[in-house]
């Protein structure tokens, strides 16, 4: 309703379409008014023009939103976003320190600020801010819900498992706060399942390849499936397939969640899967509003939702063991192979090492994983390995020009030569695969393992090794490696790690067994949503479902388990 007040028209205006995610639309409504001094317009212009796209215009208004109100904590983060997106991930650094400077007591500014120096390799704070970080959560009554705690950015650090549980459900409850649940609908037998699955990442994205092969494969005589999507049309041959191989794609990139869940309840969806979960760009706060009978979380995020409206996650024995129970909000449903599904249609063709400015006698050790995802202890052992295998060097993926100066001043501290760090340029992904064919070791890192970046170095070839953890996002390599023929390559020490890449950079490389068999996998997934659904009409609420043995007897299963 218009008030007498023509700015805060305007703002709720913009704020209502910065809301559906339509941020051209907030631009257009706000740009002609870029002169006019208020701090909430300068703002929500700048995080429009940030999420429009236009990253470098993003700057001027929020510099202008500061200007008028130093201590706007929106601004601050609106800001460091639109740094890192210009890799200038330092400078983001600096702003995420003084959100937290200015919220001492928030979890989300201590999450951002232990995230934001994880991604330029500034460690000389990495204890400090671990411990705030893990002091704020602590502090926070159980039943919180007064923030977003950024449960991704503390997956990447150690902790452990009832502490990502907590920040799990502070950031569900904030996320879904105001959200009302649709009227109950009830489940019945019916001849045709349709599974409704909710994400960003239906285009030329890791999930997209992750899971296009299941969905072919699936039993569409039993099975009807619809992609909800709030992601980019990119026109990309594999956006193209993965629509392929579903009935329908609805798009939702336009509608607040409320609105999602209202066309998933009119689309007629008996399973709900998130594809997404507390990562980037997520939605999936609108199955609070509960569209479907039945709920689920799968392959988006490494680790419990803490929403009381998910249902079930689907994991494995080993990422999800029954014992782990406890410290997830939603009931295990266990996959009796690993949970990560895979294209066995992916051809690699390997780069000559001289196009990728890799020496032809070099021993290649592979680091595919983000730098966020490097932690002093990790990079310690990986300086111990360097110091042993004197032929070998480090090509690691780029964080961007900041971090890769970083880490190569991090080695040199640590007696090795800045050159042996060679770092590898963002690319496509298929260009990406093949490059890969060129190292001759992958190293996994912790406590948060490459989990598509595992995948992708056993396709190309490349054996992984890696460290278990405890939790979900520390056993996913041990999960693959386990399917793939090669549980050897999981270690339970730090020395023990350090001893088996040394021993296989220099020795016979094992055999990697074929992991990938959609079409069991598809029986297996098919298995865990008919039992979900027939406890549903039965009126039986939620519960562990245990694995049962594989479909067709396909490749190796990371556990199985009668029920």
């Amino acid at each position: 309703m218009p008030t007498m007040d023509p700015l805060q028209d305007l703002l709720r205006a913009a704020l209502a379409e910065m809301t559906r995610g339509r941020h051209d639309r907030a631009v257009a409504l706000l740009e002609p008014h870029a002169q006019v001094a208020s701090n909430e317009l300068q703002r929500y212009l700048g995080e429009s023009l940030r999420r429009a796209g236009r990253v470098q215009d993003a700057i001027g208004p929020l510099m202008q939103a500061l200007s008028l109100k130093i201590d706007d904590v929106d601004a601050y983060l609106q800001l460091a976003f639109a740094l890192q997106s210009l890799q200038m991930k330092a400078e983001a650094a600096e702003c995420f320190r003084t959100v937290a400077t200015l919220q001492p007591a928030s979890v989300m500014a201590q999450a951002y600020q232990a995230h934001g120096d994880q991604q330029c390799a500034r460690w000389q704070d990495f204890e400090a801010n671990l411990q705030a970080l893990r002091a704020a959560l602590s502090a926070k009554p159980d039943d919180a819900g007064d923030e977003f705690g950024v449960p991704f950015a503390l997956a990447a650090l150690p902790h452990a498992p009832a502490e990502l549980l907590k920040i799990g459900r502070l950031s569900a409850r904030f996320l879904s706060r105001g959200l009302r649940a649709l009227p109950p609908v009830q489940a019945i037998a019916k001849p045709r399942l349709r599974i409704g699955y909710l994400s960003s990442d239906f285009h030329a994205h890791a999930t997209a390849a992750l899971m296009v092969e299941v969905l072919e494969q699936r039993d569409r005589e039993r099975f009807e499936v619809l992609l909800f999507s709030h992601g980019p049309d990119d026109g990309s041959a594999l956006q193209r397939r993965i629509r392929a191989a579903c009935e329908r794609v609805v798009e939702v990139g336009d509608l607040d969640p409320s609105g999602i869940a209202a066309r998933m309840r009119a689309e007629g969806v008996d399973i709900a899967v998130d594809l997404k979960g507390h990562t980037a760009g997520s939605r999936f706060a609108a199955l609070a509003a509960r569209p479907a009978p039945v709920q689920a979380a799968w392959l988006g995020f490494p680790g419990t939702c803490g929403a009381d409206f998910i249902d079930y996650v689907i994991g494995d024995a080993i990422v999800t063991p029954l014992e782990d129970a406890p410290f997830y909000s939603e009931r295990i449903a266990q996959l009796p192979r690993c949970y990560q599904p895979g294209d066995a249609a992916r051809t690699i063709h390997p780069v000559p090492r001289a196009e990728l400015g890799l020496p032809e006698d070099a021993i290649v050790l592979l680091s595919a994983n983000a730098v966020y995802k490097i932690t002093p202890p990790l990079f310690d052992a990986w300086m111990a390995i360097l110091h042993r295998l004197p032929g070998a060097l480090l090509w690691q993926l780029s964080g961007g020009e900041q971090a890769d100066a970083q880490l190569r001043l991090e080695a040199q501290q640590r007696g090795i030569a800045p050159e042996r760090l060679v770092f590898m340029p963002p690319t496509g992904m298929e260009k990406h695969w093949n490059r890969l064919a060129a190292a001759d070791v992958a190293l996994d890192t912790w406590p948060c393992n490459g989990h598509t970046t595992t995948s992708d170095a056993l396709a190309a070839g490349v054996p992984v090794v890696t460290l278990r953890g405890d939790g979900f996002a520390s056993r996913v390599a041990e999960s693959l490696l386990t399917q793939a023929g090669l549980s050897g390559l999981v270690c339970d020490s730090l020395q023990a790690y350090v001893d088996q890449v040394c021993a296989l950079a220099t020795g016979p490389k094992p055999a990697i067994r074929p992991w990938i068999d959609s079409t069991g996998f598809a029986r297996d997934l098919e298995a865990l949503y008919e039992r979900m659904w027939a406890r549903a009409v039965a009126g039986l609420p939620p519960a562990e479902l245990p694995a049962q043995p594989l479909a067709g007897g396909g490749a190796g299963s990371a556990a199985v388990q009668k029920v």
